[in-house]
């Protein structure tokens, strides 16, 4: 009897005509293999979209018989979460530029996260003196008082941005403020402004301070100046990122210091851009992978990321040695022809005090651009060496005139890193990824870059993935998305799961590449299709739609 009442309850109202309530959703994307970020294996299924948030994912057919206001067929793709760049440095385009990302969007990258060395806000009358430009100084004046740090990411997005937009308090402009661009340690009371600042940024939304410390003004912070700020932002849940004093003959000693931080510090340690810079070097990656490994196992929270190619770009004047950027002087001293020979003989010098890429990579590794006179275009995209055969010049005496020059504004890219110690990176549990690098327009762009501009995570998902197969797409998968939002404590987006934000990329895997080049860089990656940001379509087949949808993000540590 019983079994014969439930039978009736359940046919009763189809036998009376009752209709259930449609469900409808904005988005259903169908018939994917879906790759939900955790790690966990591919499956076929479909992911239903409400708003800004995933509603529901089911297995393929799931959500046939709902209505949708868009449905995306993704038969023979790969669903997974969009993709968290740790180390972004779009900053300028979203300063003013149009927001689009494009060359980031194009690679699957919903979220940029910024803050490496420096960041635009707080600011202060210390940080609007050390900037020269009278139209960079009136933009930054708006980031001033207590809460600068959050005006300034609110005023990034307000501009409208098709990414997500994050950053980490830069330990240069942290510096900035309290002691200007002067070298030597804090002294206790800038001490306690530094923790103050650092405080208020937290509260603002930052996910820690981020140090670059081979380049001036953090060169000058001492250890005991970045402990004593990791200590203030400890009770917030920051980490400490960093660019570290050495990537190349002090790798290891520079590692060293990093763990040091964080241990004293009482906060976690990621280490940027992971890498043994010059071949005298490469035989350190097995030692710093078991430093890592060793600090892990002792109980302390130390990773890292990386970039997916064998060079690094920075600044053409990251190679004089930072004590003569003291002050803000750097310019000055370069023209003084008193300091003129003991300057080519420490750039030359294997060990002058400080990381000397291009002593380390040689000068037939370093490439040069960003020529802006015309008289120097014919030197865009040569080697060191060559530019100092054509001036019949020393390649140091070459860095400095090159650089009075063209004011302090050009670009390298140094060849340095071995293909084993990448792929050897890439299979580390604790590793992921940034692109070290702003964001390009090839229709406008100018000049030479760096192709991780265009193609670091198509890089990953086609040659290191599909043709290399160093990893299984569902571990690069996990490395680009939710690797990174557990790091940053981000607990709404970085995995396919109902509830949390619908950052969604839709790529397939047999065709998914970077076309970039060091000689032809301005090339988007392809294979690429869909891309959608907080549940709104910022790219379909391949085409930006214009649309800017994209939310500031914020560290645990975010008090409104």
């Amino acid at each position: 009897m019983r079994i014969r009442r439930l039978l009736l309850a359940a046919l009763l109202p189809a036998a009376l005509g009752a209709q259930a309530p449609a469900v409808t959703y904005d988005v259903v994307i169908e018939n994917g293999r879906v790759i939900d970020g955790t790690g966990a294996a591919w499956f076929y299924g479909d992911v239903a979209v409400r708003g800004d948030r995933i509603a529901a994912i089911g297995p393929r057919g799931a959500f046939r018989t709902a209505s949708a206001a868009t449905r995306v067929d993704a038969t023979g793709q790969v669903v997974a979460p969009g993709f968290i760049d740790i180390q972004a440095h779009s900053i300028g385009h979203y300063m003013a530029g149009n927001g689009l990302a494009l060359s980031m969007v194009t690679q699957g990258i919903t979220t940029a996260i910024h803050g490496e060395g420096s960041s635009l806000g707080p600011v202060n009358d210390r940080i609007l003196a050390a900037e020269s430009n009278a139209a960079a100084r009136q933009a930054l004046a708006r980031f001033r008082g207590p809460r600068g740090f959050g005006l300034w990411l609110e005023y990034m997005v307000g501009r409208g941005a098709s990414q997500n937009v994050g950053s980490f308090l830069g330990d240069g402009t942290l510096r900035v403020y309290v002691k200007g661009e002067e070298a030597g340690p804090l002294t206790p009371a800038e001490r306690d402004t530094a923790r103050a600042v650092v405080d208020r940024a937290m509260r603002d939304g930052a996910f820690g301070i981020a140090s670059a410390l081979i380049y001036p003004p953090n060169t000058y912070a001492s250890t005991e100046d970045l402990i004593d700020a990791s200590k203030a932002m400890a009770p917030y849940g920051g980490v400490y990122i960093t660019h570290m004093r050495s990537e190349g003959d002090k790798f290891l000693e520079a590692m060293d210091e990093a763990i040091r931080i964080g241990k004293e510090g009482g906060v976690p340690v990621e280490i940027y851009h992971l890498k043994a810079s010059g071949v005298r070097n490469w035989p350190k990656m097995d030692l710093a992978i078991a430093k890592i490994d060793s600090a892990r196992a002792a109980g302390q929270d130390v990773q890292a990321n990386m970039y997916l190619y064998p060079a690094g770009g920075n600044s053409f004047a990251s190679c004089i040695p930072p004590k003569y950027s003291a002050g803000g002087k750097l310019l000055e001293n370069l023209k003084n022809p008193a300091l003129r020979a003991t300057m080519v003989a420490e750039i030359q010098a294997r060990d002058a005090g400080y990381e000397n890429l291009c002593e380390i990579a040689t000068p037939e590794n370093v490439m040069v651009m960003g020529f802006r006179k015309a008289a120097n275009k014919q030197y865009e995209g040569k080697r060191l060496s060559e530019i100092a055969r054509a001036m019949n010049k020393n390649w140091a005496e070459v860095i400095i005139d090159l650089n009075v020059d063209e004011g302090l504004a050009l670009g390298e890219i140094l060849f340095l890193m071995s293909e084993p110690n990448i792929e050897k990176q890439l299979r580390q549990p604790w590793i992921k990824f940034g692109t070290d690098a702003g964001s390009q327009d090839p229709a406008t762009a100018v000049g030479l870059t760096h192709p991780r501009a265009y193609g670091n995570f198509p890089r990953l998902l086609g040659y290191y993935v599909r043709e290399r197969k160093v990893i299984p797409l569902e571990d690069a998968v996990r490395k680009a998305s939710s690797a990174v939002a557990t790091r940053l404590s981000l607990t709404d987006r970085g995995v396919l799961k109902a509830g949390l934000k619908a950052d969604i990329v839709v790529f397939d895997p047999n065709t998914i590449i970077d076309n970039a080049t060091f000689e032809k860089p301005h090339q988007l990656s392809t294979g690429m299709r869909d891309v959608f940001v907080n549940g709104v379509a910022v790219l379909r087949d391949g085409k930006h739609t214009g649309a800017k949808p994209g939310e500031v993000v914020r560290g645990p540590g975010y008090r409104p």
